[in-house]
C-alpha cells in the first residue's frame, strides 16, 4: 500500500482525461474559455491505462474519471471498458456535467461504473444559464433521471456562490426528498482561471449548513464514509441525503487518501499544490514500470500536510482553471 509521510494511506486516484469543457461556469473558467492544450500533450488512453495498472499493484483500488468534461474526449466508453478489466481495480467513478450522456447512461451500468458525481449548481433554468453560460439545463436533468432509473449511485455537486445561487440552496435540498441521491454543497474555490478571487469566503460550509437548518431544524448528522470529503446529514422522510464539502476551508485534509493526475500528466498530491512532476514525460522518455512507481512513491513521501501548506509552497498564486486540474 502507498503511505504518505503523514501516515495516510493512498488508495484513490483522480484521473483527468481532458481540460476541455462545453460549459463556461464562471467559477471554473472565463467566459471566453481557456487555452486548451494540444491533443498530443494529453496522456493517451494507453498511457493512462498503463499508469492505473501500475498504481493498482501499489494499492490503488479506486479511480475517478474527471475533466474538463470527460465525455468530450472521443473513445471514453471504450476506455472505461478497458479500465474495468484491470485486475485489482475495485471501482470506477465518474464526474460529469451530464450534458453529453443523455441516452447513454445504461452504458455506465453495463460497464460497471460504481457512482456518478453530477455537476448541477441550480435547479432554475435561468440561473443555470447565468452560471454555465449555456442552455443545457433540461439535458442535465434528463441525465439525472436516467441515472436514478438505472440505479446508479448519484451525487449532485453544487458549488455555493454568493450572489449567484443562494436562492437555489433549499430547492437543491428538496431534490433529495423524493430522489435517492446525495446533494452536496461545495465551497467555492479560487480555481477560476483568472487569479481574481476574494481573500475570504462568505458562504462557508458552516454557513450553508446553518442556512439549511433554519428550514429543516430536524436535520441530523450521519456517519461519514471512510476518507469522505463531505460531512453528511439526513432529513427525516427524505430518500436522499445532504453533504457539505469544505474545499476552501480544507477541513478534510487530515484523512485525504487521493492523488490527482492532470490531463497533461502532471501529478498533484494535493489540489492546491503547483504540481509535483510530469508522469507523461517520464513515460515518453522510456521509463520502466519500476521507475514510474518510484517517482510516484517519492512524490507521495514528500506530501504537504494539508492544502494550506501545499498552497504556501507554490511558486505562484493560484490562477489555473479547475478544468486544467481535474475537478
Amino acid at each position: 500500500m502507498l503511505i504518505d509521510n503523514h501516515n495516510r494511506p493512498i488508495n484513490y486516484i483522480r484521473l483527468a482525461v481532458t481540460d476541455r469543457c462545453n460549459l463556461r461556469c464562471f467559477y471554473c473558467m472565463p467566459e471566453e474559455g481557456i487555452q486548451y492544450v494540444k491533443r498530443s500533450e494529453l496522456l493517451s488512453y494507453e498511457e493512462m491505462e498503463r499508469l492505473v495498472s501500475l498504481l493498482v499493484t501499489q494499492g490503488i483500488t479506486k479511480v475517478r474519471i474527471t475533466g474538463g468534461e470527460p465525455f468530450l474526449r472521443k473513445g471514453m466508453f471504450e476506455f472505461l471498458t478497458s479500465l474495468s478489466k484491470i485486475d485489482g481495480l475495485e471501482s470506477i467513478h465518474i464526474t460529469t456535467n451530464g450534458t453529453l450522456t443523455k441516452g447513454k447512461v445504461k452504458l455506465f451500468k453495463d460497464i460497471g461504473i460504481a457512482s456518478v458525481n453530477l455537476s448541477l449548481d441550480s435547479v432554475d433554468s435561468k440561473r443555470f444559464f447565468e452560471i454555465t453560460r449555456r442552455d443545457e439545463f433540461e439535458t442535465v436533468m434528463s441525465t439525472l433521471d436516467e441515472l436514478i432509473s438505472c440505479d446508479i449511485p448519484t451525487k449532485i455537486n453544487c458549488v455555493v456562490m454568493d450572489g449567484k445561487n443562494i436562492d437555489d440552496i433549499i430547492p437543491m435540498v428538496e431534490l433529495a426528498r423524493d430522489k435517492p441521491i446525495s446533494v452536496r454543497f461545495i465551497e467555492e474555490m479560487p480555481f477560476n482561471g483568472t487569479g481574481d478571487h476574494p481573500a475570504t469566503l462568505f458562504w462557508t460550509s458552516e454557513k450553508t449548513l446553518e442556512h439549511i437548518k433554519a428550514e429543516y431544524p430536524d436535520i441530523q448528522k450521519i456517519q461519514d464514509p471512510l476518507y469522505s470529503t463531505s460531512f453528511n446529514y439526513e432529513i427525516p422522510d427524505f430518500k436522499g441525503s445532504v453533504g457539505f464539502i469544505a474545499a476552501y476551508s480544507r477541513l478534510f485534509c487530515g484523512s485525504c487518501n487521493r492523488i490527482r493526475i492532470t490531463p497533461q500528466g502532471v501529478m498533484k498530491t494535493c489540489l492546491y499544490d503547483n504540481g509535483i512532476f510530469n508522469i507523461r514525460d517520464i513515460m515518453r522518455n522510456g521509463a520502466s514500470d519500476e521507475q514510474v512507481i518510484d517517482a510516484v512513491k517519492t512524490a507521495i513521501h514528500n506530501r504537504a500536510k494539508d492544502g494550506f501548506e501545499a498552497e504556501g509552497k507554490r511558486s505562484k498564486q493560484v490562477s489555473e482553471s479547475m478544468a486544467t486540474i481535474g475537478g
